[in-house]
């Protein structure tokens, strides 16, 4: 028989609760006034500085957001290439986590120093972009992708999952004949998904949000992503340069624009991040703690 909860025990879960929905609350309001803001009139946005709730609706900004082509097509290359490069740079990341993970790889500790030298001290702008250059990557989607193909701390995060699997899977394979390639994708992937899951997010994310990578490298403006004219919209919408054939009355606010390209550049991730989120934070607690 389950004893009742003590008159503290309720008042503490009480509190809790009520402190929780409070922390989740701030937390939902900003993304609540940018959405509300994007859909409101010049005339509200100047009237209320914290909106919530536009009184008038309009699809002004949308409107003006999507106007061409540009933005669609800009869109379409950056999911080309966020999908494309996630799976670059999981793979490579995923084979040079499990090679370091391995106790018997000759100079491990060396490598993996290495790894981690490149975090504290880079190359710099100048000398990358020379490296782009001299590789032919200019103007091509792949100096998008190829320069940043491993992140280490992300590669750290999966080696140091790695490392944390028992001995005794790759003993097992390795007696019913698997080489090392069978033992990463047919036993180490398969139980390392909330790792994987994780880090996938992390490359994900940062390829979605490539500004000055394209900005550097891409001089051509049919293959910029859509951070970058996302960019220019706010640029173009805070010195009021509108197209008269589209804006026949009042232009919408810069404002509201704004917040609309906000809505835009973030609605992606926020739609794909729910079906990853079971596994993040696993991923993410397992890999820092373990080994």
């Amino acid at each position: 028989m389950i004893r009742d909860k003590s008159l503290g025990s309720r008042l503490f879960t009480f509190v809790n609760g009520t402190c929780l929905a409070i922390a989740a609350l701030l937390c939902f309001l900003p993304f609540l006034h940018v959405f509300g803001s994007s859909f409101a009139t010049s005339a509200e946005i100047a009237a209320k500085p914290f909106l919530l709730f536009p009184s008038t609706f309009t699809w002004d900004a949308y409107r003006y957001i999507f106007s061409t082509g540009t933005v669609p097509r800009s869109m379409l290359i950056s999911l080309v290439v966020t999908i494309g490069g996630t799976l670059w740079s999981m793979l490579f990341s995923v084979m040079t986590a499990y090679g370091l993970s391995r106790k018997d790889i000759l100079g491990r500790r060396v490598l993996t120093f290495l790894f981690v030298f490149t975090m504290l001290f880079s190359g710099g702008m100048i000398p990358t972009f020379l490296v782009v250059q001299a590789t032919g990557l200019i103007d091509t989607l792949w100096a998008l992708i190829i320069p940043g193909t491993i992140n280490v701390f992300n590669m750290i995060i999966l080696k140091t999952f790695f490392q944390g699997l028992p001995e005794g899977l790759e003993e097992s394979a390795k007696m019913d004949g698997c080489n090392d390639f069978g033992i990463l994708f047919r036993i180490v992937i398969p139980c390392s998904l909330p790792a994987i899951a994780t880090v996938s997010l992390f490359y994900g994310v940062t390829y979605w949000n490539t500004y000055m990578s394209a900005i550097l490298y891409l001089s051509d403006s049919d293959l910029w992503p859509v951070q970058v004219w996302l960019r220019q919209i706010v640029v173009l919408a805070s010195g009021l340069n509108y197209d008269s054939t589209i804006y026949t009355d009042a232009p919408p606010p810069a404002q509201s624009v704004k917040m609309a390209v906000i809505v835009v550049a973030s609605l992606p991730v926020l739609i794909v991040y729910p079906f990853l989120q079971k596994y993040f934070v696993k991923g993410a607690l397992l890999g820092s703690i373990k080994g």
